[in-house]
């Protein structure tokens, strides 16, 4: 580990390749730290999921002008585009953490069914020894990894849906283990056709049912509204093409299906709270 103003830490990188977007869930990075007693992060705001393992010790953690206290054996969770603080308690133990943060479409719901939402970021004695065992070996294949290859990528994504399978509680209700079938085959054309600019509406005729009928059912299963969800298709593309094309904002705009560049641009912005020149500029920075 290395040593830094407020913590002894230790960072993992992980570039994704193909197989990983197309599963929808990857890794982003992963670590370990050891914080000292004036530790505090923040405020900060992030473009993934970002997983936070309390293994000893304590830490405040504060989000939409609340705050939590969280001990051993709980664990915190940084959504994209929100904004954390957290930090270290006087008096208390500092504490020791590891983390995994991670990217893609299927994150989001799947953490869902853990209880773990934007609105209540947190888990409470979530990390039993099994999960601590998952994730460790989790963290160390990453540490592992020279390049990136097919084999890789899929044991990548077996560990990291076994970690997530640990966090969710044997009380869940069984009907929220996995989405209904018609719900699966609206998620696969939202999947398809976001980026032609399809609607809420256009789902919902799509499954024969009425619109209203279809965003309830969707957003109790799945864990965000069905417009949320083409929303975050749609940004999560468009950051690929800013990250990995040379393509122009404006050619971006159109093939994601926006109908002119300042509509995408407005989006974009209110999604990741920058510019998409912007977003260019820091990931070739």
């Amino acid at each position: 580990m290395r040593e830094f103003d407020h913590e002894f830490a230790e960072f993992i990188y992980y570039t994704p390749g193909y197989l990983d977007k197309e599963a929808q869930l990857w890794p982003v990075r992963a670590g370990r730290s050891i914080a000292k007693p004036h530790y505090r992060v923040g405020p900060k705001r992030i473009e993934c999921y970002s997983l936070h393992f309390v293994l000893e010790g304590k830490v405040c953690l504060e989000y939409a002008d609340k705050r939590v206290e969280l001990q051993k054996d709980d664990l915190f969770c940084l959504f994209p585009g929100r904004t954390y603080h957290y930090y270290a308690l006087p008096e208390e133990p500092p504490p020791q953490m590891n983390w995994l943060a991670l990217d893609g479409s299927r994150v989001g719901p799947l953490l869902g069914l853990a209880g773990i939402t934007p609105e209540r970021p947190f888990g409470r004695r979530l990390i039993s020894s099994r999960a601590r065992e998952t994730l460790d070996r989790t963290i160390a294949a990453l540490a592992g990894v020279e390049r990136w290859n097919p084999a890789v990528s899929l044991q990548l994504q077996g560990r990291i849906c076994r970690l997530l399978a640990e966090l969710i509680p044997d009380t869940a209700p069984a009907s929220a283990a996995e989405p209904s079938a018609w719900i699966r085959e609206c998620m696969e054309f939202m999947d398809l056709h976001a980026t032609e600019g399809i609607t809420v509406q256009q789902v919902a005729a799509f499954a024969g049912v009425h619109r209203s009928y279809f965003s309830n059912v969707f957003t109790a299963q799945i864990g965000l509204p069905p417009q949320k969800y083409l929303q975050n298709i749609r940004m999560e593309k468009a950051k690929r093409l800013l990250a990995e094309t040379n393509a122009s904002v404006t050619e971006i705009a159109l093939s994601l299906g926006y109908p002119n560049l300042y509509t995408f641009t407005r989006a974009f912005k209110g999604y990741y709270k920058i510019p998409p020149l912007a977003m260019r500029a820091a990931k070739n920075g």
